[in-house]
């Protein structure tokens, strides 16, 4: 019986409502981000230059989640979904081409990163809005996020060296005539 095989496989369809969905949250952000520049330009004159660094780091902010809906949004839908089809696509982000699940978590995991970083600078910037106490909750998830993601490069670095045929590296790619041809890389012992 060849109908449930079919039916689970054409199940990954199911995601794409919610990878439209992240699009939708991606327009949000635009939406937030312009906002945000209009009131930086529209008080440039009235604020201090922490407040301008504050401002500013929050737009920072802003573009480091959108990276991340981005890396999600290609990068799962790619793996997870269907091919995009963007081969020789001058746009094709270069990640693209060796993105799986482990190299997209350990991607995620570094923009998590990048991004409570540049929460924890606008607390040190100006920690009389913070108490200590939430000063040292935000260096405690910092350090969470950075311990989750050496654990994740890690695992999927020892899963890559442990199954080297189930994790072959990418074809190499060489110019012949001005087209790019595929050749297999030879696995080191």
């Amino acid at each position: 019986m060849r109908a449930l095989p079919h039916l689970v496989f054409m199940s990954r369809w199911l995601q794409v409502p919610l990878y439209l969905g992240l699009i939708v949250a991606q327009a949000v952000y635009v939406v937030l981000f312009l906002k945000e520049v209009w009131h930086l330009v529209s008080d440039a004159m009235k604020l201090d230059e922490t407040s301008i660094m504050l401002v500013v780091l929050g737009l920072i902010d802003v573009v480091m989640i959108s990276n991340l809906l981005i890396m999600v949004i290609i990068g799962g839908y790619e793996t997870f979904v269907s091919r995009l089809g963007l081969d020789g696509h001058p746009d094709e982000p270069e990640w693209l081409d060796h993105v799986n699940a482990g190299v997209l978590k350990v991607k995620l995991s570094m923009a998590l990163i990048s991004i409570s970083s540049i929460h924890l600078l606008k607390t040190f910037i100006s920690p009389d809005q913070n108490t200590t106490h939430t000063i040292m909750w935000q260096v405690i998830i910092h350090v969470t996020f950075l311990v989750s993601a050496l654990v994740m490069a890690f695992v999927d670095r020892l899963t890559t060296h442990t199954h080297p045929k189930h994790f072959e590296e990418p074809a190499a790619l060489h110019a012949v005539g001005g087209i790019k041809v595929s050749t297999p890389l030879k696995a080191q012992d």
